[in-house]
């Protein structure tokens, strides 16, 4: 069966603090989106790759390529508002029967080939399966009287990439935008289907502070 990945890179950045939109930052001397690629590329370099950017950013984009000879195939789709209509925009590259789709933020350049090949298969017998890790951190509620601890085992961290059946996906997204919908998932839910979870890698940080990029980095070194 056909396989896509929607690589979303649309963020300014704004909470990394930096110049560069945080995709383009370098880590071990690599720009991370270009990590991200990579991680699909290796784990089966039949995916059809689709990168979602801003229009204005693409021809920095371009120019990275030629800086560090990119060479993994991949076609690029214009931003949106939200990250509800970039994934849209993405989708319009990819078929709508008889193939997998798989959501990625651009900013996760640490997901394992295993978990990457998981949401695949198990996407053929669960239309819609979302990678995910235990908390490990005690949680509490937030209340109008103060707050309670809440049961962690009942919670997990949702990670990318998101993987659906593509006439699901493609069905989803014809919805009208809410701004309740998060996710990938949430999306899909909003139709009244159900998330099938299977376990993430916990290395698959989404990178968006500057202590990210130092656990990121750190990550590269061992």
């Amino acid at each position: 069966m056909k396989r896509y990945a929607i690589i979303v890179a649309g963020g300014k950045g704004l909470r990394m603090g930096a110049e560069l939109p945080k995709q383009f930052i370098p880590i071990e001397g690599r720009p991370v989106l270009m990590r991200t690629l990579d991680a699909f590329h290796a784990c089966d370099a039949s995916i059809q790759i689709i990168l979602v950017l801003p229009h204005s950013h693409q021809s920095y984009w371009r120019e990275l390529c030629q800086k560090y000879a990119f060479t993994v195939p991949h076609r690029i789709a214009d931003g949106g508002d939200t990250r509800f209509h970039s994934v849209q925009n993405g989708l319009a590259l990819t078929s709508n029967t008889e193939a997998l789709i798989a959501v990625h933020d651009g900013v996760r350049p640490f997901v394992t080939k295993e978990v990457i090949e998981q949401c695949y298969r198990e996407a053929t017998i669960h239309a819609a399966v979302v990678p995910v890790t235990p908390v490990v951190e005690t949680i509490r509620h937030l209340l109008n009287s103060g707050s309670k601890t809440v049961d962690r085992e009942s919670y997990r961290l949702v990670q990318t990439p998101q993987t659906f059946q593509a006439s699901l996906l493609h069905r989803a997204y014809q919805q009208p935008y809410q701004n309740t919908f998060t996710d990938d998932a949430s999306v899909v839910e909003a139709l009244g289907e159900s998330i099938y979870l299977t376990e993430g890698n916990r290395e698959n940080i989404k990178l968006t502070t500057p202590f990210d990029l130092i656990v990121a980095n750190a990550l590269i070194q061992q």
